[in-house]
């Protein structure tokens, strides 16, 4: 997310000329603001979010003899629920 942010406006006694500008200030803040506010820079978009399909393809792929083995750990722990219940 892009921050925008303004900055003071000058004083006319902050000018060496004594004279203000208020259109050149502001059109000074517009030309900041479009161009922050339109900045093709999107970081977001290429955040990594975490593992994606192929690497769960990869890394999940479980043997049967685990797969029967957690098969038996859920059935316990149905059984274990319902006779608590």
């Amino acid at each position: 997310m892009t921050t925008i942010t303004s900055d003071i406006f000058s004083s006319p006694a902050d000018r060496s000329d004594g004279q203000s500008r208020p259109f050149q200030e502001i059109g000074n803040f517009w030309r900041q603001f479009l161009a922050r506010a339109f900045d093709p820079y999107r970081p977001e978009l290429h955040y990594m979010r975490g593992p994606g399909p192929a690497w769960r393809a990869k890394h999940l792929a479980v043997s049967p003899a685990v797969q029967s083995m957690v098969a038996e750990i859920r059935a316990t722990r149905a059984r274990r629920s319902l006779a608590h219940a």
